[in-house]
């Protein structure tokens, strides 16, 4: 009986955050790009409010509220993470045809940019370095403007 328990409770934790996070891979067709670079650029601003928590609680000493916003500061480079790799590299990226020159940038633009976003959030889970704070403004920055071109707002 616990064997069973325990078991239902472990597949349960490994397959809810998959659920729970995804946009979704059906694909259900209904796409908020602009809505996914502003929750990024969110993710970015907590970062780096996070980056500066930390460095404050650490001069006060409160080593409970350091622990809780590297804890933060973790959770929305992943959510970052998420979003680029979920999200746009597995459904909003398409390959460019190799005969297109034109689409091949593009689409190189864009890689090269998510994947410098994901080196950069994860440099964030490692600092309080804001340089990577800026890397990361600047490369969603690109990204956007790569795939949304003038309709993007930002």
């Amino acid at each position: 009986m616990i064997r069973k328990f325990v078991v239902a409770c472990t597949a349960l934790a490994l397959l809810a955050p998959a659920s729970l996070r995804a946009h979704c891979q059906i694909p259900c067709g209904i796409y908020g790009d602009e809505t996914r670079f502003t929750i990024m650029e969110e993710h970015v601003q907590t970062i780096e409010k996070s980056m500066a928590q930390i460095a404050e609680a650490t001069k006060e000493g409160n080593w409970n509220q350091v622990v809780r916003w590297v804890e933060n500061k973790e959770d929305h480079a992943d959510e970052l993470a998420h979003i680029v790799t979920y999200y746009f590299l597995q459904q909003r990226i398409k390959p460019a045809d190799g005969g297109d020159n034109a689409a091949l940038r593009k689409y190189m633009t864009e890689l090269s940019a998510c994947h410098q976003i994901l080196i950069h959030a994860m440099k964030a889970k490692q600092t309080t370095d804001t340089q990577h704070v800026e890397a990361l403004r600047r490369y969603i920055h690109d990204l956007a403007h790569s795939y949304m071109g003038d309709a993007h707002k930002h």
